[in-house]
């Protein structure tokens, strides 16, 4: 059964990359870092003209956000990244630092397993693995760089030292140990985790016996050591003195101004993010309430699910509420629903109700796997700009015109929002004097209202990526469209599904739209005209400037 152990441990790192693979593509939510590792990658960091050299080429100057983010993370995905891309090449280079990214979280989650089944048997740690990929959101956001993300590992290795020790002595540095993890990844990526540090040192101190002085201790000292590393990084590459994530919490906890992106009810986190982050229904109503209720696993679990739950209760004081920023309980409640799992299955012969548990039990892990590939499947459909800059530059590179070897390409909102990154803008670095097929890519990224009515702007421009096609002014024509998902459609016989008005031939739908439509023909082929599944639509056109005397190909839509 070692076998068995080892392909659910190395199943945890390989789901991950089969996630990133499937879905490629980043959000804007992930901006940030990711273009501040493509930024470190090309142009280093320079100690000479440090400000023109840094305002001249990189990224935050001219898209700054809301507030400063921290640099930190992006300087070790580039510096562990930078050697694999020099063996493998500049093309392949976001796929390489997501895959850091998320091989490192995979490992923190390896620690924490074997934590699990160091404490609470070989069995609850395989049922821990089976939950565990049997989740969809921590495999797919794994890899995906969002300060959550980065700081996702720090918080799962904290909660693998809270696994319970019969050693007291082990105990107390463990705890240590968590307080250090906690302590950086609040100072570094994302303050709201000072609550998880509090209800941790509380919980220890209160019911574990935990001296409060060796936690304050091991907090003043990584918290010193986190402020000497975030503070001059990120003064640097902002060139001016700054504290990332104090100027995040006096944004968000102080003026309240996240709320500006959308406010949720109290309960939201409790009644609707646990049960979508945890997958199967069974973990959230019946799994994680029964090991804090039966008297066999309760001592087990309250060390991680009441500082767990403490956080997300304090937390939800914020109005905006997401599901990203609670991730870091995944693994200790899943840990719970573990345990829970293996004490009915284990009793399965026990008695006909332990028996028809460990069915249902068995039955909701196979429906979560299904469950979390379809929400893969439907994800990947959800990034239109990164493909449609993927199809622009290969429909332009394959092209046997010679006329244009330097092209403008102006790319709107919705496609920097779904896709458009610099790795993908640039696959070749600056120093590579051999651009793609000869032809060099010149990319705008405008987003001012004024400007973009200007007729004069848009004359400097060969190809546009837009959401609206009218928005582009003068002589264009739309050579393609990419589609999004846009829900989920069932398509009875004789019923038109949606997006059938596209036609084929120049004006055709390109990226994974193109593939839903031919599987969608084939599937509704076979059933006679049934159809359930992801509903495309228009989301990215991809335009091409008419030159004199051409005549307009259109898409009907």
């Amino acid at each position: 059964m070692a076998v068995l152990d080892l392909l659910l441990s190395l199943a945890i790192p390989a789901f991950i990359v089969i996630h990133l693979l499937v879905a490629p593509y980043t959000k804007v939510e992930e901006s940030f870092n990711i273009q501040a590792t493509h930024d470190i990658l090309v142009y280093g960091t320079p100690t000479t003209n440090i400000h023109q050299r840094l305002s001249s080429r990189y990224d935050h100057f001219d898209f700054p956000g809301a507030v400063p983010r921290t640099f930190v993370g992006s300087v070790v995905l580039a510096g562990i990244s930078q050697p694999i891309v020099a063996v493998v090449g500049f093309q392949y280079a976001q796929l390489v630092v997501r895959g850091v990214l998320g091989l490192i979280n995979a490992g923190a989650l390896l620690v924490f397993k074997f934590n699990v089944e160091r404490a609470f048997g070989r069995l609850t740690a395989r049922w821990y693995a089976l939950l565990q990929l049997s989740q969809f959101h921590v495999l797919f956001y794994a890899s995906r760089t969002l300060p959550n993300m980065f700081a996702f590992g720090l918080t799962t290795l904290a909660f693998s030292q809270l696994i319970p020790h019969p050693d007291k002595k082990m105990r107390i540095w463990r705890y240590r140990l968590a307080i250090a993890n906690l302590t950086i990844s609040a100072a570094i990526f994302r303050s709201e985790l000072a609550i998880l540090l509090v209800t941790v040192t509380l919980y220890g101190f209160a019911l574990s016996h935990i001296p409060l002085g060796r936690v304050t201790s091991a907090f003043i000292l990584f918290f010193v050591t986190s402020l000497l590393s975030t503070i001059p990084i990120d003064s640097y590459f902002w060139q001016k003195p700054v504290w990332p994530e104090l100027w995040g919490f006096y944004y968000n906890a102080i003026l309240g101004s996240s709320s500006e992106w959308g406010v949720s009810p109290w309960h939201y986190y409790f009644t609707s993010a646990i049960p979508k982050i945890l997958t199967n229904p069974l973990s959230t109503i019946a799994l994680v309430p029964y090991s804090l209720w039966n008297e066999g696993t309760r001592k087990q679990v309250q060390p991680l699910l009441i500082p767990s739950l403490l956080f997300v209760a304090i937390y939800s004081v914020q109005p905006h509420k997401e599901a990203r920023f609670i991730f870091y309980v995944a693994p200790p409640l899943t840990a719970a629903a573990a345990l829970a799992a293996n004490y009915v299955f284990t009793r399965r012969s026990k008695s006909a109700v332990f028996l028809l548990a460990s069915a249902v039990l068995v039955g909701s892990v196979l429906v979560s796997f299904g469950i979390s590939v379809a929400m893969l499947i439907m994800s990947s459909l959800n990034y239109p700009g990164g493909e449609a800059l993927s199809e622009l530059r290969n429909l332009v590179t394959a092209s046997s015109s010679s006329d244009l070897q330097t092209i403008m390409v102006h790319t709107d909102v919705l496609s920097c929002m779904t896709g458009v990154t610099l790795f993908g803008q640039h696959p070749y670095p600056p120093t590579d004097p051999r651009p793609a097929n000869g032809i060099t890519f010149n990319w705008d990224k405008t987003e001012d209202e004024n400007t973009l009515r200007n007729p004069e702007f848009w004359e400097r421009f060969d190809y546009v990526l837009a959401e609206d096609p009218v928005k582009a002014i003068g002589p264009w024509e739309t050579i393609g469209v990419v589609e999004g998902i846009a829900g989920v459609e069932f398509v009875k016989p004789g019923t038109r599904s949606s997006g059938g008005d596209i036609e084929s031939g120049q004006d055709r739908v390109f990226g994974r739209g193109a593939l839903v439509r031919s599987v969608k023909e084939t599937a509704r082929a076979l059933t006679g005209g049934w159809w359930v599944g992801p509903k495309m639509e228009p989301k990215i056109h991809i335009l091409r400037k008419m030159r004199e005397g051409e005549a307009r190909r259109a898409v009907t839509e």
